[in-house]
């Protein structure tokens, strides 16, 4: 009887708000800003050659914006619109991109920084944005006008298009690329608005609340920062800090390019999508960079929301973040001699002649020490993925 009358009460309290509530527009009425528009095309499988893959399918929300997907690649890789093809490279997490500044070379530290993709190929979120349509490997569309065609078969897409961008956006070519139809050009500016919310960057992890006196650490994830952060024993700050210590917002990354030394992936040569001997150069691939001293070198990736992003490095050839630091660790302990994941000795690097060996000096790490690095990084885990972790153990 009691649990009725609360019903009935709270009943009776939503009718009295629905009468004295001033009237609103429904929500379908409101125009859509840009970044609820880039939402929608995020999510969108048209844009691909067979309508089966949109961006969300190789960055889902609900894994940090990864590819969880089971495919041949076992994650290492995303598999292309086609059910077959892959590319080559571990999809990157799409959280936390919007941090990375435009890709430029850095004439103060002589180094290239930011850009997206793993090569920075792509300067801006907007130009990231309409790579993968147009990918043979991914989306598989032929060309920036196959895009627009699709987005004109949308009268609402057309609609916004033409309020955000112009009424004349699918007469007029691109400002910055008079061969680019101005709508595809707007096609990646609108995603990369949706890719500038809070959902992508919300900074709410342990670690953040920690900063904002909401969380205690624990006695090991506190031992795995102060590692972290201190230049006398992993060094891992180097290139994964770009601001001060404990400063908020941190990305956990410095947008640079390093050649730390990972092996090719057997796993992902075995394949076949390209020859055994394949080697991906890295930052040489992107056609702004031709000095031979940035073979092998990738973009430092943000370290947030690591532990649920699996797999590792540029190819997915490591499965555990356990392996990741022992990896690291190898370069300095003597007793490190052993992949834990293969029980073989580490493989050669992929590109060897230009590997950071200064960067990666650092004192050999006990049990305790990769135990609690394992844990602080597990700290950098957005709020909302949290039960991700969970499901690991």
């Amino acid at each position: 009887m009691q649990k009725r009358l609360s019903l009935a009460i709270v009943a009776g309290l939503v009718g009295l708000v629905a009468l004295t509530a001033p009237p609103s527009a429904p929500a379908e009425d409101a125009p859509l800003s840009a970044a609820e528009l880039g939402e929608s095309l995020f999510f969108d499988p048209n844009f691909s050659v067979n309508r089966t893959m949109a961006c969300a399918t190789c960055h889902d929300p609900d894994r940090a914006f990864t590819d969880g997907r089971e495919t041949p690649a076992t994650g290492m890789v995303s598999l292309g619109d086609d059910g077959h093809s892959m590319g080559v490279r571990n999809t990157p997490m799409a959280t936390y991109a919007l941090t990375s500044p435009p890709f430029h070379f850095d004439d103060a530290i002589k180094e290239y920084v930011g850009g997206e993709f793993l090569d920075g190929r792509a300067a801006t979120l907007a130009d990231q944005a309409i790579g993968p349509p147009l990918n043979p490997v991914e989306m598989m569309m032929p060309d920036a006008n196959a895009v627009v065609a699709r987005i004109k078969e949308n009268s609402d897409y057309v609609a916004d298009f033409k309020r955000l961008f112009g009424d004349d956006v699918f007469e007029r070519a691109s400002d910055t690329a008079p061969d680019t139809p101005a709508a595809f050009a707007a096609f990646g500016q609108a995603i990369e608005a949706f890719e500038r919310t809070d959902q992508f960057a919300p900074f709410d992890s342990k670690y953040d609340r920690f900063l904002r006196g909401d969380y205690d650490l624990t006695v090991l994830e506190d031992l795995g920062r102060t590692l972290f952060f201190s230049n006398n024993n992993v060094n891992c700050s180097s290139c994964h800090k770009l601001k001060r210590e404990d400063a908020p917002h941190e990305p956990f990354t410095n947008h640079q390019y390093r050649n730390i030394g990972v092996p090719r992936n057997p796993g992902l040569l075995a394949l076949g999508q390209v020859s055994p001997d394949y080697i991906d150069h890295g930052l040489l691939e992107n056609p702004q960079v031709s000095d031979p001293a940035m073979d092998g070198k990738f973009r430092t990736p943000s370290l947030r929301n690591v532990a649920v992003t699996g797999p590792y490095m540029h190819n997915g050839v490591f499965s555990d973040l356990r392996t990741v630091i022992e990896f690291y660790d190898k370069y300095n302990n003597p007793e490190r001699k052993l992949n834990p994941e293969t029980g073989k000795p580490w493989a050669e690097a992929e590109v060897p002649a230009t590997v950071d060996l200064d960067e990666l000096r650092a004192k050999a790490m006990s049990e305790r020490k990769v135990d609690a690095l394992v844990a602080f990084l597990k700290t950098l885990t957005d709020k909302r993925y949290e039960p991700l972790l969970e499901d690991q153990n």
